[in-house]
């Protein structure tokens, strides 16, 4: 995205992407799939204008120096963790709405992702674009997450202690750091 295409971005305050003066089922309890009387159901967006949203969730998964080294050595018997996990991120957002309940199946337009290798933990952050009537803050999250669960599952095999456990290894800090809605003029 340009800096130009950037700066028309604005910051979504309002997480239900509603107009002034809509309410959603169950909005006065603050859940906007939740009916006063306990009904689930998806939100009806039928009547939302089209526009440009991005979302950017990250995490981040603690290893041992041990696997922090296999990992940046690319000398794991299950293959290049890095990408396996880039491509584990993509595949999880396409099909967010396949596995969370209640979310739109959105025209995702992008999804990119960045991995940090720090002393003694990746770092995983995925962006997920969309043109729609929804955000995308969701397919971002899922992404993340499985992404960081493709990671534990590829160096488990030097990540375990001499007991089978993983006293080391924690996925933390899954948050949307940034969500984004393009105004319209």
């Amino acid at each position: 995205m340009t800096d130009h295409q950037d700066n028309r971005m604005a910051d979504s305050a309002d997480e239900s992407d509603l107009s002034d003066g809509e309410t959603e089922p169950g909005a006065e309890r603050g859940l906007s799939h939740v009916s006063a009387d306990g009904e689930v159901s998806m939100v009806d967006i039928g009547a939302k204008e089209i526009s440009e949203r991005r979302a950017v969730a990250v995490g981040e998964i603690s290893l041992t120096e041990t696997a922090i080294e296999a990992v940046r050595a690319d000398r794991l018997a299950k293959g290049d963790v890095l990408a396996t996990a880039r491509i584990a991120a993509t595949q999880a957002a396409k099909h967010t709405w396949e596995t969370i309940p209640m979310c739109h199946q959105i025209p995702i337009t992008s999804i990119d992702t960045d991995v940090e290798i720090e002393q003694r933990s990746i770092v995983l952050s995925v962006t997920v674009g969309t043109t729609g009537k929804t955000g995308c803050e969701m397919e971002a999250l899922q992404g993340v997450t499985t992404g960081l669960n493709t990671i534990w599952d590829m160096v488990k095999a030097v990540e375990k202690d001499s007991d089978g456990q993983y006293p080391a290894t924690e996925i933390s800090g899954v948050r949307v750091v940034r969500k984004e809605k393009l105004v319209v003029d």
